[in-house]
């Protein structure tokens, strides 16, 4: 079935697109007409030599490929959905080391020791401090002065790299680099930032190079924090220099940039529909965070590969397919969510994909992420209940990113 409403060339993953805005009316369109759509893409435009994608946007669709990784792999060419026409086959496969491009069993073998920093009790353990870091990260916004302020550098951006940084003991000295290195491994496709892919991958490797000598150091001399329980003894069923260095790789991207992104979207969200702030600032809903995630959708997208011929939203999809899973079109699917298009922290139930769509890549840090939104929002709230928006959000160029550069805000 063709798709009217689709122009012919329309590529969900051109960064051009992106940079100014989530195309949810042609989502809206595809869920109704053509759920699972053939995206032709020319030469190598995306880094993978092939002649395109399939784009799933309906909820039920992106849910049933996320949980069917025997059919649907992250490993054969990454969950990345586009890089660039210039990168080199071997860098896209050296992203196999990350836990986010892993198939079971590996996948599996990775993730059950990467968890133990993210149970329940050490999630609760950093809440204190972080909670005080929320407010201390308010306050400082708000006595900067100047009548205005960008909220993305000044808020947004600051709990999820303190988070990190806590979590596996990074000292405060070096959390700036940290957020250095990760923004440049994003900002690739953004030619404001000047940033090649080449610096991108410099970026990559210096984060892995930080992590290899934290777990080296950990394994020599270890202390009470989660890199000594996660490498200090590799032959128990712990991960390698190697292995760990990649996973904080994926933090910094994972667990920064998308809850940076959540926070800025929930902020504009909030202050553009000022009936729900008032609301939140009264009542403080539990709700809020994940109403929050599901309107941002940080992640516009991942992808999977088919690994054998097999039938999708009735379309053949043929062994060696990229297929696009849209967590931004899932997220407004009518047949799931109540009036989609309204933004509402009292949503509940809230089955949203913004977390992932479930399988063996459902969000390990999702109950950090979840209190990360909810402190800063409280302090929020507390510290600068009369907040205002000083202009439209400035949006990254980014080909799978759902993300805001610049948001600029008064204090009220």
């Amino acid at each position: 079935m063709h798709c009217p409403a689709l122009p012919d060339g329309f590529d969900f993953t051109d960064p051009d697109l992106l940079q100014h805005h989530v195309p949810l009316p042609e989502f809206a369109a595809l869920r109704q007409a053509e759920p699972v759509r053939w995206i032709p893409q020319s030469g190598n435009v995306a880094g993978f030599q092939d002649e395109g994608y399939w784009a799933v946007t309906r909820h039920a669709d992106v849910k049933y490929v996320s949980t069917h990784p025997e059919l649907f792999s992250s490993y054969l060419n990454t969950a990345i959905i586009r890089f660039n026409d210039r990168i080199e086959r071997s860098s896209i496969d050296a992203q196999r080391f990350i836990l986010l491009n892993m198939d079971p069993p590996e996948h599996t073998r990775v993730r059950q020791i990467v968890q133990r920093g993210f149970t329940p009790r050490a999630i609760r353990g950093l809440e204190e401090r972080l909670r005080a870091r929320a407010v201390g990260i308010v306050e400082r916004a708000r006595e900067q002065g100047g009548g205005s302020f960008d909220f993305v550098t000044s808020v947004a951006s600051e709990l999820p790299l303190q988070a990190i940084a806590e979590l596996i003991g990074i000292p405060q000295d070096d959390r700036a680099k940290i957020f250095e290195w990760s923004n440049k491994m994003i900002a690739y496709d953004d030619p404001e930032y000047a940033i090649t892919a080449e610096v991108g991958q410099q970026s990559a490797a210096e984060v892995i190079a930080y992590a290899m000598n934290m777990a080296a150091e950990r394994k020599q001399c270890p202390a009470q924090d989660i890199v000594s329980t996660l490498v200090a003894a590799e032959n128990e069923g712990n991960l390698n220099s190697d292995e760990f260095g990649f996973f904080v790789l994926m933090l910094a991207v994972a667990g920064n940039e998308t809850t940076r992104n959540a926070t800025t979207h929930g902020m504009h969200a909030f202050l553009t529909h000022p009936e729900q702030w008032e609301f939140y600032k009264r009542e403080r809903p539990g709700t809020a965070a994940e109403e929050i995630v599901r309107w941002a959708t940080p992640v516009v997208a991942f992808q999977r590969t088919a690994t054998q011929d097999t039938e999708l939203g009735g379309k053949l999809i043929r062994k060696g397919d990229r297929v696009g899973i849209f967590y931004a079109s899932a997220n407004r699917d009518p047949e799931v969510f109540e009036n989609p298009d309204s933004f509402d922290v009292t949503r509940d139930p809230n089955p949203h994909l913004g977390f992932g769509g479930g399988g063996p890549h459902f969000c390990l840090g999702k109950s950090l992420a979840v209190l990360e939104i909810n402190l800063i929002f409280n302090a929020i709230a507390d510290a600068m209940p009369g907040m205002e928006l000083v202009g439209d959000p400035r949006r990254l160029r980014s080909a799978w990113i759902n993300g805001v550069k610049e948001l600029r805000v008064s204090p009220g």
